[in-house]
């Protein structure tokens, strides 16, 4: 099954969104917005950066 972003509204009234991977495990998740429009704008933002995204190994 693929992953899914829920966008949802937290304790203080903000919106978040979350990446649950296929397996229902949360793998990502933005911060508060004060728009439900602009924590669906931050899912496609990620989408968009992610499709062509490196994996990279930083050293301390």
């Amino acid at each position: 099954m693929a992953g899914k972003f829920e966008v949802y509204q937290d304790a203080s009234g903000k919106f978040r969104f979350r990446l649950k991977a296929g397996n229902g495990e949360i793998v990502a998740s933005g911060q508060g917005y004060s728009t439900k429009e602009a924590a669906h704008k931050g899912c496609e933002a990620v989408q968009r950066a992610a499709a062509g995204a490196m994996v990279m190994d930083v050293a301390k």
